[in-house]
């Protein structure tokens, strides 16, 4: 099944859910394990009856979402077919169907909630080091590139962020004196609505914002001791005003 870009997904108008990195994100808000328990079972049925299922965490006051397609197809622009873990029409119509499912059961969502962590390595031969970090992180050989055309690192069972590689700027060398380069950052992945505010609260923490050049997209920040994150909004997929 072939994979939907931002504009599509934006299009299909799921309110209560947000596109984080490769999946939609929903949380829904419940009283009780209980009621979390009641919701995932009516939604592992929607789920059986399309032959596709969501990932679920259940945690406190809130039940956590997200649905992605294993073996989506991406064409690329030789016209190759690579698969890809990626939004794909089955997500959006179980979506569609879990969201009619909180309603039945008058759960409210919390879309602003949602967030996903990856790691970002830069590094100017991923083909070498992506086996090492592989073992590390998951222990399985396999999930170098998998869900990816690239030497990606991901997890199947998703215990794990995903880890990819970047060659920007990574043969650079610091100045003489100065302090050695950060080439492993953190990558945080919210909604949109979420994004001033999670800034605000990291500037009002003692950080500072080092590049918003291309924001609300990509926002860098910076801790006291200089070590950067990336706060990330998938722009593409947000349904315009």
């Amino acid at each position: 099944m072939d994979m939907m870009r931002g504009q599509q997904i934006a299009e299909a108008g799921l309110t209560e859910w947000r596109k984080l990195a490769q999946g939609l994100h929903a949380r829904y808000l419940v009283d009780d394990f209980g009621a979390g328990a009641r919701f995932v079972t009516a939604v592992g049925e929607a789920g059986d009856a399309l032959g596709h299922h969501p990932r679920v965490v259940i945690g406190r006051g809130h039940v956590d979402l997200e649905l992605v397609t294993d073996d989506a197809i991406y064409r690329d622009d030789e016209g190759t077919e690579h698969v890809v873990e990626w939004v794909t029409q089955q997500d959006v119509d179980l979506a569609r169907r879990i969201t009619h499912l909180a309603a039945d059961l008058g759960l409210a969502a919390d879309p602003a909630a949602v967030s996903e962590v990856e790691l970002g390595l830069d590094t100017a031969t991923p083909a070498t080091v992506a086996p090492v970090w592989a073992a590390l992180l998951t222990g399985d050989p396999e999930s170098q590139g998998r869900g990816s055309p690239s030497d990606e690192v991901r997890d199947a069972t998703g215990r794990v962020p995903n880890l990819w590689f970047d060659d920007a700027g990574a043969a650079d060398e610091a100045g003489e004196g100065a302090p050695p380069r950060q080439r492993l950052h953190v990558e945080v992945y919210v909604a949109a609505e979420a994004a001033e505010q999670r800034i605000a609260a990291a500037v009002a923490a003692g950080a500072t914002v080092v590049d918003d050049s291309n924001a609300p997209g990509l926002t860098v920040i910076a801790d006291q001791d200089g070590n950067r994150g990336v706060l990330c909004v998938d722009t593409s997929a947000v349904a315009a005003d």
